[in-house]
């Protein structure tokens, strides 16, 4: 595993058990194993960057509001889940981490705008082919 570029702060997670979906026998309705994990985004301690390139995100796991919600729950394991959420939700800080690399607008190459032009002309001749005959030049 990666060292994360950005640690997030266990304390600002909240971690609500709950059962887990699908089959699981006698077990599935006795336990909650699965992890709820929300994180709030705007009340965190994260470096205000990173936290406007997280808000930004079109992530179905962060609400309107900014938080964060992970569900866990591919372990039987409580502690397991709860492992497995907080490192999504890292992987999700990580990747907005590094600010993206700007833009710089590049012109078209001369062979380009060549090939465009003769492809427009060519396409105009066959476009001007296609009118009326004149029936007065036959």
């Amino acid at each position: 595993m990666h060292t994360p570029q950005i640690p997030v702060p266990e304390d600002e997670i909240v971690f609500t058990a709950i059962r887990s979906q699908g089959a699981g026998g006698q077990n599935v309705n006795k336990v909650s194993s699965a992890i709820h994990l929300r994180f709030s985004i705007p009340e965190s301690s994260l470096p205000e960057p990173v936290k406007a390139r997280l808000l930004a995100l079109r992530d179905h796991r962060i609400t309107a509001e900014g938080v964060v919600v992970i569900k866990a729950q591919s372990s039987r394991s409580q502690e397991q889940n709860k492992l497995q959420a907080i490192a999504r939700l890292q992987e999700l800080v990580d990747s907005v981490s590094a600010p993206p690399k700007p833009r710089r607008p590049t012109r078209p190459t001369l062979g380009s705008q060549r090939r465009r032009l003769q492809h427009k002309t060519a396409r105009g001749e066959v476009k001007r082919m296609r009118g009326k005959v004149d029936p007065g030049t036959h």
